[in-house]
């Protein structure tokens, strides 16, 4: 096996300075893990059972309120069985961004149309997890909380690639 040593200023790598780099597709995987949930759900359906069960008017409603919230619950942990996590796919030309985490269906915007892609560190939706990815397209502001990725680098590369404009030797490749 051969080493080929390149310098700097040569005509060879002019050339391989000239050549069109293949157009940069960026995927990333949205994580879930819908077993997380499980003791949660039991904990509320076990808790708000035994409390309409066992105790008066008050402790009741309480007990109401804790099976509804395991309820809703198990329904969202059911749909992460269901449906894959869900993935970000940008290109030169698009960008396809899940409507939510384990929902069916992906929402496709041509680049142009994402105005702008930024990470809230600090003033974050209410029950949310600090940084959320926002994605501005076509009017809609898409919201991806840091829990849905396997790690914050994950979203900075987004904003990365949402950040560089594709070049006219990627549009050109895209067709």
């Amino acid at each position: 096996m051969a080493l080929h040593v390149v310098a700097a200023g040569s005509p060879e790598q002019a050339a391989a300075d000239a050549e069109p780099a293949p157009p940069r597709t960026l995927v990333v995987e949205l994580a879930v893990a819908p077993g997380r949930a499980l003791g949660w759900i039991a904990f509320c359906l076990i808790l708000g059972s035994l409390l309409i069960w066992k105790l008066a008017t008050v402790a009741q409603w309480l007990g109401g309120v804790l099976v509804l919230i395991g309820v809703v619950t198990a329904v969202f942990t059911a749909l992460a069985y269901i449906y894959p996590a869900g993935r970000i796919v940008i290109d030169a030309s698009r960008v396809a961004l899940p409507r939510g985490r384990s929902r069916p269906g992906v929402v496709t915007y041509p680049r142009a149309d994402v105005g702008a892609a930024y990470l809230l560190r600090r003033s974050t939706p209410w029950l949310r997890s600090a940084p959320v990815l926002v994605v501005e397209a076509a009017g809609r502001a898409h919201l991806f909380p840091r829990d849905w990725f396997a790690s914050e680098t994950d979203q900075a590369r987004v904003v990365d690639a949402l950040a560089q404009a594709p070049t006219p030797a990627d549009l050109a490749a895209q067709g």
